[in-house]
């Protein structure tokens, strides 16, 4: 029988919002099943301690959320500070026996709380390494991320093994620890993420009312996610006489996020053909991957680029970077990449598949041709990879 794993839900289980992070690390406890025992810390009750019910019903949440911070109901609170009285002394009532899986991208809290856990997993500690983007781009990353991410970073060597989600990202991670000069790292080892949803059969063209093609770009308003240059190639296409809907969907980062809101309350206001509905709950995304006629994904650089896969897999084409993870992600085929991401490139892209269904049909054959690992693979592939790592 394997080994039991404990993930860690810290932050996941207190929100409902469901950016790239929050669905893969639903979808791993998911595949994990009965294997996978979900566990958070509690700041309140100042300890770990396994799921209580209403963050289960978080977890299991699909309505979109507004906000991707943490929220805890102030009865919630109260029971934890309560529960520091009754609860016993000592460490964590935890399965014994067990290894560790950390998928976020955890906060200074959970870091100082690390010993505590550690002293009770018996097996290998693994983190899930994202993407390095806070260090490389910091000019289109909050403030409060670039400030915390060299710390993380370094937290990651107490671990006795590390999973990034693309070569990009371990590239970046060891390259990281090369320059600090970390002379005892943990092992580091590759595992794309899986598709976090049942994949509908792939159609041969978009379903819907609209007279207009449907261009779809799915991604949180970000300043990495570079949606101000898909809206000025999208107006200087309008601009010229194309004709075509771009529908926007993804959750709004306040900070770095504003400018490209802006941009589109401006471009609405002016009639041009632009939705944006914000987040949405995984039946409208799959009803909106299925209504477009291909979709463009503009940002910047990815850790992993979960977007273009989840195209390709409802048989959508897709526009992206072909550099980093998103190079990644791309090159197995159903993708027109660009050397650049400005908004002419954008624009020339767009411009040819909107003037060329033979093009499209192309693409949408090579999209159907891939392959998908799924989550239950993926935990193959990490059980495997566990029973290897020295502890």
């Amino acid at each position: 029988m394997s080994v039991p794993l404990l993930i860690d839900l810290s932050h996941t289980c207190h929100t409902r919002a469901r950016t790239g992070i929050q669905r893969v690390v639903r979808s791993l406890r998911a595949a994990l099943g009965d294997a996978g025992v979900a566990v958070t810390h509690d700041p309140y009750a100042r300890r770990w301690r396994q799921l209580q019910r209403w963050e289960e019903d978080n977890l299991k949440s699909q309505a979109p959320a507004p906000k991707r911070g943490a929220h805890w109901s102030m009865a919630a609170r109260f029971r934890s500070r309560a529960s520091r009285v009754f609860t016993r002394a000592g460490g964590p009532h935890l399965p014994e026996n067990c290894g560790l899986v950390v998928p976020e991208v955890f906060s200074p809290a959970v870091a100082r709380a690390w010993p505590e856990l550690f002293a009770v997993v018996q097996g290998p500690r693994v983190a899930i390494f994202h993407d390095a983007i806070a260090l490389k781009l910091p000019e289109v990353t909050p403030a409060r991320t670039v400030a915390r991410f060299p710390a993380y970073m370094s937290e990651l060597l107490a671990f006795d093994g590390v999973v990034a989600i693309s070569e990009e990202s371990r590239d970046s991670l060891i390259g990281y620890w090369d320059w600090l000069g970390a002379r005892q790292r943990p092992a580091v080892h590759t595992i794309g993420w899986g598709i976090d949803f049942e994949v509908p059969p792939a159609s041969t063209g978009p379903r819907g009312e609209s007279t207009l093609p449907v261009v779809l770009c799915v991604g949180s308003i970000e300043g990495r996610k570079n949606h101000e240059a898909l809206l000025d190639a999208g107006e200087a296409l309008w601009g010229r006489g194309l004709k075509f809907t771009l529908h926007l969907i993804g959750l709004a980062q306040p900070q770095t996020g504003a400018a490209a809101l802006v941009r589109i309350r401006e471009l609405q206001a002016a009639g041009r053909p632009l939705r944006y509905d914000g987040p949405v709950t995984d039946d409208a995304l799959n009803s909106a991957y299925a209504e477009s006629a291909f979709t463009v994904y503009p940002s910047l650089m990815e850790g992993f680029g979960l977007p273009v896969l989840e195209s390709l897999a409802h048989g959508r084409p897709c526009i992206c970077s072909g550099g980093g993870a998103l190079g990644e992600s791309a090159r197995d085929g159903g993708c027109v990449t660009l050397d650049s991401t400005d908004a002419d490139a954008i624009a020339r892209a767009i411009e040819k598949l909107l003037k060329s269904p033979a093009e499209v049909a192309r693409l949408q054959g090579e999209a159907r041709a891939r392959k998908f690992k799924t989550w239950a693979a993926y935990v193959v592939e990490l059980r495997g990879w566990l029973r290897a790592l020295p502890r």
